[in-house]
């Protein structure tokens, strides 16, 4: 195997390999890792013997742009860091800020959180299945999986009036009271999606070409994965029974009731089983947080960290002055470190957070899941054909805005 960090073309060749293999550059073949990955391959005739990626930049050095920010700018850049999961982005950080800070959060914010997130889950699974799709020759499923993203980008843009970088939630809350036609809109979405679903099984499932670039491709057994610290969808493929929603709730995941899917195939065809099941059991909880709905504000009581409403500002002095404070000053965070983790749709994301009492993180670090899945690629790459390699990755489902540094 070769170390991280060496470059596999200053590795000495095995023992008379020198006139068997070749070394082959590999990438970008896939359109979201343009310039920011490439696989460096040592290959025996069209066997993988090893394989080491190459990772470029992206948004150079996003970790030390959130120190020069106060803490409540820091919530946009997160969604740049996994642009197919801003919800569950801006939901992480602005927990591990809420924990420094020791602010309780109203429950309505908290199960709109829940509700939205989840939809960024099925976000994230859908541009999953239709490029990995794609990667094996299926167009047909890349069409009808933007078809349904493209009403969820539409429910996005409804609540948080961008369909991307949303930057929705808020440290103590969120920025605004849904419209009120939000729910009834979620709810005829995932009145019709699960039939979706099935389109896409019958498409894929029984199909022998995509069976045949799946089954048996890219092993990952369960030691594997936790040697390279692999989570999410491509950890639970290897038969691990783990997921942080329920076995470190947070954000009042406790109070849903879910399955966790597992898979104890460890190759390509788990990982597309376990996501395909993972988006049911994504309908389930967000069906729940629409009928449990509870009333109240979505802010927290903190005049002094959450920024007034508009209407509050027109009417009363104090509003005013502490929305000119906040927007101009921030807020001071008292000293202390903390690390919050929650279960993104391509695994465990976690935001470790150093305050110094000021109104500025002295450090943010990003654990984000890509980085550590990357790693385990060469694991399920070598002896497989060439071909395999385009299968596996698509298998993984890294964004590599994950994995710059």
């Amino acid at each position: 195997m070769v170390d991280v960090g060496t470059p596999i073309l200053s590795a000495p060749p095995a023992e008379g390999a020198r006139d068997q293999h070749m070394v082959l550059n590999m990438g970008p073949q896939h359109p979201s890792t343009h310039g920011v990955l490439r696989l460096v391959l040592e290959i025996d005739g069209e066997i993988v013997v090893r394989l080491y990626p190459e990772i470029g930049y992206l948004h150079t050095g996003i970790e030390k742009t959130c120190e020069a920010k106060f803490y409540q700018q820091v919530v946009p850049l997160t969604d740049r860091v996994d642009y197919l999961g801003p919800m569950a982005n801006n939901l992480c950080y602005c927990l591990a800020v809420e924990k420094l800070l020791q602010l309780e959060v109203p429950e309505r914010a908290v199960w709109i959180r829940v509700l939205l997130t989840e939809l960024t889950r099925l976000n994230s699974h859908l541009i999953w299945l239709g490029t990995h799709a794609m990667d094996i020759g299926a167009l047909t499923v890349f069409l009808y999986t933007f078809r349904e993203r493209e009403d969820i980008l539409r429910i996005f843009e409804a609540v948080a009036g961008q369909r991307m970088m949303t930057s929705y939630f808020r440290i103590g809350g969120l920025s605004m009271e849904p419209p009120l036609d939000l729910f009834d809109r979620i709810q005829s979405f995932i009145k019709t999606f699960p039939e979706k679903i099935d389109e896409y099984s019958n498409l894929l499932t029984g199909n022998p070409i995509f069976r045949n670039r799946l089954m048996g491709i890219g092993h990952l057994s369960p030691e594997d994965a936790i040697a390279l610290a692999v989570t999410g969808p491509t950890m639970r493929a290897s038969g691990i029974d783990f997921d942080l929603r329920r076995d470190m709730p947070y954000s009042s995941y406790e109070k849903f009731q879910f399955k966790v899917p597992v898979s104890n195939r460890c190759d390509c065809w788990g990982r597309y089983e376990v996501r395909l099941l993972e988006m049911r059991e994504s309908i389930g909880i967000i069906q729940q947080a629409l009928d449990g709905m509870p009333g109240g504000p979505i802010k927290a009581d903190a005049p002094k960290i959450v920024l007034p409403d508009r209407e509050k500002m027109k009417t009363q002095m104090e509003a005013l002055i502490h929305h000119f404070k906040i927007v101009t000053e921030g807020f001071n965070v008292p000293a202390g470190e903390v690390y919050q983790g929650i279960e993104s749709g391509h695994g465990q994301m976690g935001y470790y957070v150093v305050s110094d009492g000021t109104a500025k993180p002295y450090r943010v670090h990003m654990r984000y899941p890509g980085f550590a899945t990357l790693q385990a690629l060469e694991t399920m790459c070598q002896g497989r054909m060439l071909a395999d390699v385009v299968a596996v990755i698509g298998s993984i489902d890294i964004v590599l805005g994950e994995i710059d540094r």
